[in-house]
């Protein structure tokens, strides 16, 4: 009788051990949300966790804007752009490399030393006015990604006339780097988004994929209009846009957009409106956005061909002047909601 009831206490033990063990992996962590300026943007971040871990985010994205802001003036680009002699620092580095990664393979059409020709058609941190071409063809002299190299820990210039900008790939990296935060704590699901450039992972807070519009490009240098053109199924990725309708100016009744032309020195005129990049890094997918927007459609085609695992949706305008849509093959996954 003993052995009998010992075993029915064992067994009542056993049942409220297994219900807590099911009551507690069955407990939703709950969605957090943290937002705030980086980079002269916004920034907003959601993910699904017990803690938080808002602190933790902030303190990686200071130590990216102490690295790549051309806002902050005690920047390393900033102080690399003054030409001191110094170390720079990891964040910098990584970069820098995949920076220069990006500019071979678009052959150029990536190019953060570009700065200079940014800051003269006033797009960058000085004092805007319209450019003479001559001043133009001078400025060109110092530009060209296979002018400068980092040699250790050190920049070597060409010319110390040369200066970095890396407002076309940095935005990015600061995604990724607040990504790295999340999945070194364990965190599943979330969303990164910094002015618009986006890592994401999981699933969101109704347990579906992440859905991300495309803007209709329609000229709009106050952010109002948000029309969407498409809208995106994501999961597990980085999705960057660059395009030509927030950034720009008119002068003597034409537009100048802020995408430069490395090769030029003059605004990119083409066809295309807006590039939208989907890759696994948010650095890349913005580089390689910029990149698009400088080559014109029938040279991304091409590029997009080579390169399988970079998807891109791109809106252009046609000899009509009609909107047109061009996209990888790559992006049909995308388009539906597969849950």
């Amino acid at each position: 009788m003993k052995k009998k009831k010992n075993l029915i206490w064992v067994l009542i033990l056993l049942i409220a051990s297994v219900w807590i063990i099911i009551q507690h992996n069955s407990k939703k962590e709950p969605y957090r949300n943290t937002a705030g300026l980086i980079f002269g943007t916004v920034y907003n971040i959601t993910y699904q966790s017990d803690d938080s871990l808002n602190t933790l985010i902030k303190e990686e994205l200071d130590k990216f804007d102490g690295s790549l802001s051309m806002f902050n003036k005690k920047s390393t680009v900033a102080r690399v752009n003054r030409n001191e002699v110094f170390d720079v620092d990891s964040l910098f580095a990584h970069c820098f490399r995949r920076s220069m990664e990006i500019s071979q393979m678009s052959g150029g059409d990536f190019d953060i030393t570009v700065c200079p020709l940014v800051n003269a058609w006033g797009f960058g941190f000085k004092t805007k006015h319209f450019p003479t071409d001559s001043q133009i063809q001078n400025l060109r002299r110092i530009v060209g990604y296979q002018k400068i190299k980092l040699v250790g820990k050190r920049i070597q210039k060409a010319d110390p006339l040369m200066m970095l900008d890396f407002s076309a790939i940095a935005k990015g990296y600061g995604v990724d780097v607040a990504a790295r935060v999340l999945d070194k704590y364990g965190v599943k699901n979330y969303m990164v988004d910094i002015g618009g450039e986006v890592v994401l992972k999981g699933k969101n807070p109704q347990n579906k994929l992440w859905r991300i519009g495309i803007n209709k490009p329609i000229d709009d240098s106050l952010s109002v209009n948000q029309e969407i053109d498409r809208v995106l199924y994501l999961t597990d990725c980085a999705i960057a846009t660059s395009g030509n309708y927030r950034n720009f100016y008119y002068h003597n009744g034409k537009k100048y957009s802020h995408e430069i032309n490395p090769h030029t020195g003059y605004p990119a005129m083409n066809e295309i409106l807006s590039a939208t990049v989907i890759t696994k890094d948010c650095m890349s997918a913005d580089g390689f956005a910029t990149a698009i927007m400088v080559m014109g459609l029938k040279k991304t085609e091409a590029f997009l061909a080579k390169h399988p695992d970079i998807d891109a949706y791109i809106i252009y305008r046609d000899k009509e002047g009609k909107n047109k849509i061009y996209y990888s093959i790559g992006m049909n996954k995308y388009f539906k909601n597969e849950q």
